[in-house]
């Protein structure tokens, strides 16, 4: 049976079943936390970019995970679920205090911190984005914007980016690009369309936007009955950021052939970019708007949709549906959430934070050559390793040298698509953590480009 570490691996995320990982386990790692993790090996299912595991966690605050040997890390990844920081006290508080009262609502009834999280949601949207479904989970989420499009648009075709991530579900991996999801499963959801995304350093339409709206006009027009448009507003993973030209454009072209846009921002909203949501930056509205990650503050799983009030016509049918719908505790960790990201102006304050990180990536590829390219938005940022900026070849040994470094000295982040640094904190970290932890990463910059260069 094939291994779980197939060929297509290295380009999907983290990779850890090397020669680096067992130098980890012999010089890093203390004898207690290999047991535990031989016992996480043993007992979790394998799975690709999840196992196996570097380190055992203890505790966690603000921008910092902790693990049981005492080590401290600088969480620059967090699965997109720490805008607010860990173990938020008002968020513990307000979830504490919840649960001390309603902590379940069953179907048939409603309570008022799902009430007042909906009607949050709703003021912070324009236009007529005021109709909300609420969901434990992104994929889910997904899910029903998936099936609300088909019910308005009586179309169930839907076109989608190659290399997009959409969550883990069935129906989710049906409509992303990463193909480690797609692997031995068969046929998929029908009527997907899927088509290069305009990236900025490499790709089919590399630095040409004009050729990637060329292309999804020419796939509306010619395939005739498709009724969504599903694709994150920025990517995330390896970020991507398109123009404001670019998405407007997108708008209408939805518009004029009676396409739905989906906006997937369950990672990158509530203040990621500098605005709560990234399509703010664009002036656009989406038709459907979904949520979730850092929704519940990093504590309790929060997802939702957000729509049209014209589109409130299919109460006969259930789109959502789940057991914890409007769940007490989920809404109350959205609603609280918000409020932080408000009552402490995180805003402003990412998008001060971001002119610093845009002033030293830039030095810092000036100062490496094996950096190809540095793109980023609000506290989300990219750095692309390159092997030569010539040839742009993806510097993939390189990336992981630098990841287990830059682990052993405190700092952790995401490895997307074999050779990108992502790089996303906790929009709380202060600036002496921020300059700390790119202190880490630009010595193991200089320590992995020597090796690259004698």
């Amino acid at each position: 049976m094939q291994q779980e570490n197939s060929i297509n691996s290295v380009t999907e995320g983290d990779i850890n079943l090397t020669e680096a990982r067992l130098d980890w386990l012999a010089t890093t790692v203390d004898e207690k936390t290999k047991e535990l993790l031989d016992k996480d090996a043993r007992y979790f299912f394998h799975q690709a970019l999840s196992t196996p595991c570097l380190d055992v966690l203890r505790d966690c605050s603000d921008a910092s995970i902790m693990a049981i040997s005492g080590k401290k890390y600088y969480d620059f990844h967090g699965n997109n679920v720490h805008q607010i920081g860990y173990s938020n006290p008002k968020l513990i508080e307000a979830i504490t205090t919840q649960l001390q009262g309603l902590s379940f609502s069953p179907r048939r009834f409603t309570n008022e911190p799902a009430i007042h999280f909906a009607e949050k949601l709703a003021s912070l949207c324009p236009g007529s984005l005021n109709r909300i479904l609420l969901t434990p989970n992104g994929s889910s989420a997904v899910g029903i914007a998936l099936k609300l499009a088909r019910a308005i648009t009586k179309k169930f075709k839907v076109v989608s980016f190659w290399d997009s991530f959409h969550g883990a579900s069935l129906d989710a991996i049906s409509v992303g690009g990463e193909s480690a999801f797609r692997e031995y499963m068969g046929p998929l959801m029908p009527g997907v369309e899927r088509i290069p995304p305009p990236v900025t350093y490499r790709g089919i339409f590399e630095n040409n936007e004009s050729k990637c709206l060329e292309y999804l006009e020419y796939v509306f027009e010619k395939e005739g009955d498709i009724g969504a448009f599903m694709v994150e507003t920025i990517r995330n993973t390896d970020v991507q950021i398109p123009s404001k030209h670019f998405w407007t454009a997108v708008r209408n072209l939805c518009n004029k052939y009676g396409v739905l846009l989906i906006l997937d921002e369950i990672p990158i909203a509530l203040g990621r970019t500098g605005k709560m949501f990234a399509f703010e930056h664009y002036d656009i509205e989406p038709d459907i708007l979904c949520l979730g990650k850092g929704l519940g503050g990093g504590i309790f799983p929060q997802a939702a949709i957000v729509t049209r009030d014209e589109y409130n016509v299919f109460g006969s049918i259930s789109l959502g549906h789940y057991t914890h719908e409007k769940s007490p505790i989920g809404a109350i960790a959205g609603l609280s959430t918000i409020q932080f990201i408000e009552e402490n102006k995180l805003l402003i304050k990412v998008q001060e934070d971001a002119i610093y990180m845009l002033s030293e990536l830039i030095r810092f590829q000036e100062k490496f050559s094996l950096i190809g390219d540095v793109r980023g938005i609000g506290l989300l940022w990219g750095i692309e390793l390159v092997k030569d900026r010539s040839t742009k070849e993806k510097a993939f040994a390189e990336a992981e040298k630098v990841m287990y470094d830059c682990l052993k000295h405190g700092l952790s982040f995401k490895v997307s698509a074999g050779n990108v640094l992502q790089l996303s904190p906790a929009l709380t970290i202060s600036r002496a953590e921020l300059t700390e932890a790119l202190q880490i990463l630009e010595e193991s910059l200089l320590k992995v480009q020597n090796q690259h260069t004698n």
